[in-house]
């Protein structure tokens, strides 16, 4: 039980990671400068491929299990997979976004910030409804032959080797994404791409 609930935090983690990356690069458009599009390019492939196919899959079988176990918690949670749909919405309004900045499409930088804005508030909001509603209810709900199931299904599915070759490759893309955000901080303001 613990384990795929902590391993479900560290994915958090580190996407907190990567929102705060996002921010420090909207702050950067703030003041008027150029931010690092290629890291926020780099983040927007991240959370395109990663949450779908590593992270929500885990979540969306244990809030199942947890519907049929205590559907009044799961009701005070709400949809989670519509939840999860309307991430992927936002995400790709932030992708637009910044296809409109790099083709020199009309955008405003009010509706660039808020687009930017929206999306990591969203995601950090939707983050502590799990950490502190989700997760304690599977927790206080779910048998230990809920979280064998869990566990071994999401076993079959990791197994694949598309998973595996996503997982790897978001790894590294968020790796790269952070190495880079920190390279950028070394750099004096005026030094920004």
């Amino acid at each position: 039980m613990a384990t795929i609930i902590d391993l479900l935090r560290e994915e958090h983690r580190d996407i907190d990671k990567l929102l705060t990356v996002l921010a420090e690069e909207l702050a950067v458009f703030d003041r008027q400068e150029r931010p690092d599009y290629e890291v926020i390019q780099a983040a927007i492939a991240y959370f395109q491929d990663y949450p779908d196919c590593c992270h929500h899959p885990k979540e969306d079988m244990i809030f199942e299990k947890l519907k049929a176990r205590d559907p009044i918690a799961a009701e005070r949670i709400g949809d989670v997979k519509a939840e999860h749909r309307h991430e992927a919405e936002r995400l790709e309004r932030v992708a637009q976004a910044v296809r409109h900045i790099l083709l020199d499409q009309e955008i405003s930088r009010q509706a660039f910030a808020i687009v930017m804005r929206d999306f990591i508030g969203q995601e950090r909001s939707h983050m502590r409804l799990e950490e502190r509603v989700l997760f304690p209810a599977a927790v206080n709900a779910l048998s230990g032959d809920d979280w064998s199931a869990i566990d071994s299904q999401w076993a079959d599915r990791k197994d694949t080797l598309f998973n595996v070759a996503i997982e790897e490759k978001c790894q590294s893309l968020r790796d790269r994404v952070l190495q880079w955000a920190g390279q950028n901080r070394e750099r004096a303001p005026a030094d920004r791409p």
